[in-house]
């Protein structure tokens, strides 16, 4: 087991000639992932940066690696290209923030356009590597992508359009979800995570606190694990969790909201919906967030920031 003590964290940021590296200032992020078409994000301040870095990340930065967690178990947490650069401006007195806005695979979705035809007998599959075709050029590479099933089309197809929508009409036609994560294109199938074994989750682990049942999914919060990514698949003692107090008042309503809540896994087993990585190399906070959903749920949504993405539960 991986020994969670003495805190990691690199953060380089790439110009046109050299990467600019930050490890040794206080560093302080937020990183937000999902099974979405969503682009992730992270948010980074860097704390007394001298004006000179400043300017040369305003002028040049274009991407952002950011690595965290222990010394015995690191790696990365997000790899995108910078949206909004703000700072250095005083934060307080004595000390000047530098702050990043930073997208996963977010000029990919905007610009990359699909203009391919595929000739009679073409696969799902190769859909998929059409559109890994036009959001190359930008930098987005295949990661995780899910065996999409043996059928053949029996004519040719043109394919034109934003390769984001491509990818929608395959996710839908398949029954799976698409996102970028670290630049990197995953597919997962709605009822299956990602592949490897399950993370089992206790306090010997890193859990913090007690998984709490809500409308946006089982919530967990353990120490920062970059292990962790939306779709890994989690063991969570059914007994540790706090299970949601159903509306027993008879409204119209409360019925629904009731059925609304996800359901508990009989067999602990869980996939990650939603993953934010919260931290400060110079404060407390050092947590991985998750919102999970049994694999074997059968019914409900989850709720919450991605509500809009409707990240439905396998059916």
């Amino acid at each position: 087991m991986t020994r969670q003590w003495l805190r990691k964290c690199t953060l380089k940021v790439e110009g046109v000639d050299e990467a600019i590296d930050m490890s040794e200032l206080r560093i302080r992020f937020e990183v937000e992932g999902a099974l979405s078409a969503f682009s992730n994000l992270a948010n980074i301040s860097i704390t007394n940066l001298s004006d000179r870095t400043a300017q040369k990340i305003h002028e040049e930065g274009k991407q952002v690696t950011l690595e965290a967690g222990y010394e015995d178990g690191y790696g990365v947490i997000f790899k995108g290209n910078v949206y909004q650069k703000r700072g250095n401006t005083r934060e307080t007195p004595t000390d000047k923030v530098f702050q990043l806005t930073c997208k996963s695979g977010d000029s990919g979705l905007v610009y990359g356009v699909v203009n391919k035809t595929l000739s009679a007998g073409h696969t799902w599959r190769d859909q998929v590597d059409a559109a890994l075709d036009a959001l190359k050029p930008f930098g987005v590479t295949a990661g995780h992508i899910a065996d999409l099933g043996s059928q053949t089309f029996p004519r040719a197809r043109s394919l034109f359009g934003q390769a984001r929508d491509l990818l929608k009409t395959i996710a839908q036609s398949t029954g799976s979800t698409w996102h970028i994560a670290d630049q990197k294109l995953n597919i997962i199938k709605s009822n299956e995570p990602l592949p490897g074994e399950a993370f089992v989750l206790n306090s010997n682990t890193g859990m913090i606190g007690m998984p709490v049942q809500t409308m946006g999914g089982i919530q967990v919060r353990m120490l920062l694990n970059p292990r962790v990514v939306p779709g890994t698949r989690l063991k969570i003692d059914q007994k540790s969790i706090v299970q949601a107090q159903l509306d027993a008042s008879g409204r119209p309503d409360a019925e629904l909201n009731n059925q609304a809540y996800p359901m508990l896994a009989s067999d602990g087993f869980y996939k990650v919906v939603t993953r934010d990585h919260i931290g400060d190399t110079r404060g407390q906070p050092w947590y991985t967030d998750c919102s999970c959903v049994a694999l074997n749920e059968t019914n409900g949504r989850v709720l919450g920031r991605y509500a809009a993405a409707t990240i439905a539960v396998p059916e």
